[in-house]
Order: structure tokens, then C-alpha cells, then sequence
């Protein structure tokens, strides 16, 4: 069981790894296609989030998306590698990453429902769900093993007449 387990771990970590691993072979001095992809987006996701909670939702002036790019690469590749060895960390790490880019990334409430794009981007969006829950499936299976293992075992007692 803890062959294919980690076997397992491999194959779902794979998507998160070979995705950062390709978007720092992309980077470059412009931050590569990921970023060219990300600032549109951030800025109708900042337009939204304005306008919904009528807050001034915006970055400091040092802080540009090329940042928030290089955090989320370290996010995406770190947890991957951590996850595919078995920690918890490294789940944390997925699951923040998900929650921070799902909404941002697979902006299909921004999309007419006829549209070719809404279909792309609603269902990427729920495949990124599907990896949150997957995750915290892992996390809760981790979590149900662990306090098996620690539950202290009852002594015997004889019985009695």
C-alpha cells in the first residue's frame, strides 16, 4: 500500500511541478507567457473584488504581478516536491495556491455563457476544484491515520465471576 501510495503522490504532484518547472523555463526578463497571462486577469479580478465589496483592493507600489507570479511558482513547485514525499506541508502549500489562482485565473463569471471561453474556463476551474478536494481528502486521511496510530490501547482487564 505505501508503494502505490507514493506512486500516487507522484502522478498528482506531476501536474504541479511540471508546471512550475515550465514556467520558470519561461520567465525570462518579461516573466514569460504565465505573467502575460496573469496581468489582465489580476486586474479584472482587482476590478471586481472593488466593486463587489466597494473596497480599494490593490497592491503596494513595490509589489508588481511579476511577484505574485515568482510567489506562486515557488508555491506550486515547492508543494508539489514537499506532497509528493508525503507532507502535510506540502498539501498546505497546493491548497493555497489553488484558493489564491482558481478564482483569479478561471474567471468564467467573467464570460458570457455562450461563449467557448466560459466552457474553458468553468471547467478548468472545476478541475482545480477537484484538486482542492482531493487534497484535503489527503489531509484528512493523513490527519485519521495519525490519530489511530496515537489513540492509546485500552489494557486487557480479566474478567471477572
Amino acid at each position: 500500500m505505501g508503494f502505490l501510495s507514493f506512486i500516487g503522490r507522484v502522478a498528482f504532484s506531476a501536474i504541479f511541478i511540471l508546471a512550475a518547472w515550465q514556467k520558470i523555463q519561461d520567465f525570462g526578463e518579461n516573466g514569460g507567457a504565465a505573467l502575460q497571462a496573469l496581468d489582465p486577469k489580476f486586474e479584472l479580478f482587482k476590478k471586481n473584488v472593488n466593486e463587489m465589496f466597494n473596497i480599494n483592493f490593490s497592491l503596494p507600489q513595490d509589489v508588481e504581478t511579476k511577484h505574485l507570479l515568482m510567489a506562486a511558482i515557488v508555491l506550486e513547485g515547492l508543494g508539489g516536491l514537499l506532497f509528493t514525499l508525503g507532507s502535510s506541508l506540502g498539501a498546505y502549500l497546493l491548497l493555497v495556491f489553488l484558493a489564491a489562482v482558481t478564482p483569479i485565473m478561471h474567471d468564467f463569471y467573467n464570460f458570457d455563457l455562450a461563449s467557448p471561453d466560459y466552457l474553458y474556463q468553468f471547467n478548468s476551474f472545476l478541475k482545480n476544484l477537484s484538486l482542492f478536494g482531493a487534497l484535503l481528502f489527503f489531509l484528512g486521511m493523513k490527519n485519521s491515520a495519525f490519530r489511530q496510530m496515537t489513540r492509546k490501547k485500552q489494557p486487557n482487564k480479566a474478567k471477572t465471576l
